[in-house]
């Protein structure tokens, strides 16, 4: 079965198609540095941003939706 992923960050060592543990080291990695994968990003389509933060991720769910000030 091929993963699901959509993180296009492919060269990334943690990307899950350059091992076989899933997305587990990608998930652990951005809970450790409190931040969101990229996957996130692209599931709302979201391309441009400053960071990965939490805070980064709420922003472009509110400027999508068209809540942002």
């Amino acid at each position: 079965m091929e993963h699901f992923c959509n993180c296009e960050k492919t060269d990334c060592p943690l990307h899950p198609k350059n091992h076989d543990k899933g997305c587990s080291l990608c998930i652990a990695k951005n809970l450790k540095t409190h931040e969101m994968p990229s996957c996130f990003f692209n599931s709302i389509g979201a391309k441009d941003r400053p960071g990965d933060s939490y805070e980064d991720f709420a922003r472009a769910v509110l400027n999508l939706r068209g809540e942002e000030k």
